[in-house]
């Protein structure tokens, strides 16, 4: 059966308030969850981007769901920092945790004050750190001087069984290149012809394990709230590679919004009011055969769990009251059908 999770973005919620998402979405039945880790967000509207690692820790630890995060090692990230913080949540909630390691995006990798790196060489420094991690999570003492630089590194607190190191890919090319190193795939929505292109460039490459989907959503009763909700949470964000990896701040993006259309907008987001609807797209995305689809609901309203805004109730934990009512409606009219196609 395939597994219905939901995502949970960083960069649009007060990470209290994700939180509190993540416990309504296992109450309401979704399968398991994974998130984005981000510095900065997409858009300055969005406003948010709280420390993905300090929240898994709670999340995995209040909910019974299994979770998984995208992650850009060789930069940001020492990737035996990487390795030491997966090992550790995979230590701490056995067979619950999986990390997706990819090659990053410049809007986050640029605080560093290093270089942004032409696409070859970040794919040849992701390759490195991949090893470099695995090694690591195998009880290997590793030294190694490249791309990325190690002395010494050792892991003292392992795991039962290492955490599955997962290949996030938008492009065939790129799924193919991972499938010799990836324990499974994840890909976002996009045309389903594409979509079946990057599932069959994994797997003819001999590439293993499940292939998951993250389906952006924006739901809402009112179809001119929902439009307006996805276009100002991720109209942004319509602008594939290499824009999407090369800009540097929210603002550069946000320079963008002007050029965007809704058709644009609605190629990127399934942008619906009606929950059968909704439900009949989503299914047909199963339908492509993927093992696992991550519903990403844009339309959040930030600013209602926002720290700058404080509840009157001071010891009241933030919420966004637009994540409660789409987990809410996802558990009467989405999870059921999709469970029924899955099946």
């Amino acid at each position: 059966m395939t597994t219905i999770g939901f995502h949970h973005s960083h960069e649009q919620v007060h990470p209290a308030g994700l939180l509190a998402a993540a416990q309504r979405a296992a109450e309401v039945g979704f399968d398991a969850g994974m998130c984005s880790d981000h510095f900065a967000p997409w858009s300055a509207a969005q406003g948010h981007s709280g420390f993905a690692w300090s929240w898994l820790g709670a999340a995995l630890a209040t909910t019974s769901l299994p979770f998984g995060v995208v992650n850009a090692p060789g930069q940001r990230y020492h990737p035996a920092i990487v390795a030491q913080a997966a090992a550790t949540l995979a230590a701490m909630f056995p067979g619950r945790f999986w990390v997706a390691l990819g090659s990053g995006e410049n809007v986050n990798e640029h605080i560093t004050g290093d270089g942004w790196p032409p696409k070859h060489v970040r794919d040849a420094r992701l390759r490195e750190s991949v090893a470099i991690i695995r090694a690591l999570l195998a009880g290997e003492e590793v030294t190694h001087d490249g791309l990325v630089r190690v002395d010494r590194a050792k892991l003292w607190t392992l795991p039962d069984a290492p955490p599955a190191l997962i290949g996030p890919a938008v492009t065939p090319a790129t799924a193919a290149a991972h499938a010799d190193w990836a324990d499974g795939l994840v890909t976002v929505n996009q045309h389903p012809d594409r979509l079946r292109d990057v599932l069959a460039a994994y797997r003819d490459a001999g590439g293993r394990g499940t292939a998951a989907l993250q389906v952006h959503v924006a739901w809402a009763p009112d179809p001119d709230e929902a439009m307006a909700v996805a276009r100002e949470q991720w109209g942004v964000q319509v602008f594939g590679p290499p824009v999407a990896w090369d800009l540097d701040l929210p603002e550069s993006f946000d320079s963008l919004a002007p050029h965007v259309s809704d058709e644009a907008v609605r190629r990127a987001v399934l942008v619906e009011h009606d929950p059968s609807r909704l439900r009949d797209r989503l299914a047909a995305l199963v339908g492509l055969g993927f093992d696992a689809v991550y519903v990403h609901q844009v339309a959040t309203d930030p600013r209602a769990s926002d720290d700058k805004h404080p509840s009157a109730d001071p010891t009241a934990t933030p919420r966004s009251a637009t994540l409660d009512r789409f987990l809410d409606m996802a558990g009467e009219h989405l999870l059921p059908g999709l469970r029924e196609v899955a099946a």
